[in-house]
């Protein structure tokens, strides 16, 4: 894995698709790096792999933050726990702090009504901290800071603003219609990763499409846009030119281990965006 500065912040794309199985997309998940932590928004099916691929294991991740609790959201937080506990427990040697919307402790205790011990960690390794859900929330963190607001989507929907060390801004909408709360989250951001579900002509309620996605971007005066959660029919449109009509920055299409590094660093590589 590339080293890393403690004050840069690099997105790797997990999962870019979503429930519908597919070999080119794993279901939603990005991995941010800042400060020293390794932080996975989101755990949609195929999570761990893509992060083994990427070079990071499951002990090393510090943070899971959960948009909603769909299961192409959150489908490989039992396994996660499940590896955690069944791999040499000295291996976790850094707490796991796991968050979400409004219900998440309720969330997690349902799962383990199912999976019982399988998926317990003991509490001074893993804690569970539940975002507000009726209005924008902020928690600091050790070396960097989230922000959260309610979305569009389910009730217990949010999305992200992370703060790195130096300041720099990034939003991940998780899944969400149009939504003004959005545009105020991502006011100015470095980079919006946003979903655009479904072809502009083929809207669904509860998801953006790239022009909508390109409005929210434009309304926030974001550098940077990058779309994410295609379903498949999104192949068969030029999402690109669709988000055109709305937003004039850099629009990056989300794939699979794609990694966005802010600020640039020295040299490129392959499904690598360098940004400044």
């Amino acid at each position: 894995m590339t080293h890393l500065d403690y004050n840069d912040i690099t997105v790797t794309i997990l999962g870019s698709g979503t429930c519908v199985p597919s070999l080119r997309r794993s279901s939603c998940s990005v991995l941010v790096q800042t400060g020293g932590r390794q932080l996975l928004f989101d755990a949609g099916q195929g999570t761990i792999r893509r992060l083994l691929e990427a070079g990071i294991t499951i002990f090393e991740i510090s943070h899971i933050f959960f948009s909603h609790f769909h299961p192409d959201h959150t489908g490989e937080l039992v396994p996660f726990l499940f590896s955690t506990r069944y791999s040499d427990e000295k291996k976790r040697k850094k707490p796991l702090v796991i968050a979400g919307g409004k219900g998440f402790a309720s969330f997690y205790s349902g799962l383990k009504a199912v999976y019982g011990i399988w998926i317990e960690l003991d509490e001074e390794i893993l804690k569970i901290i539940e975002f507000d859900n009726a209005a924008r929330d902020m928690r600091k963190f050790n070396n960097f800071t989230i922000e959260t607001i309610p979305v569009q989507h389910n009730e217990e929907s949010i999305a992200y603003r992370i703060i790195s060390p130096a300041g720099t801004v990034i939003v991940y909408s998780g899944d969400t219609d149009f939504s003004l709360n959005l545009v105020d989250l991502a006011q100015n951001a470095d980079l919006l990763i946003c979903e655009a579900s479904f072809p502009d002509s083929k809207k669904v309620k509860g998801h953006l499409t790239p022009s909508l996605a390109g409005e929210i971007a434009s309304k926030a005066n974001v550098k940077k846009l990058a779309l994410t959660h295609f379903y498949p029919i999104c192949d068969e449109y030029d999402i690109k030119k669709e988000c055109r009509k709305n937003y004039d920055g850099q629009i990056i299409l989300a794939e699979d281990h794609l990694r966005i590094s802010i600020p640039a660093c020295k040299g490129r590589k392959k499904n690598e965006i360098l940004s400044c």
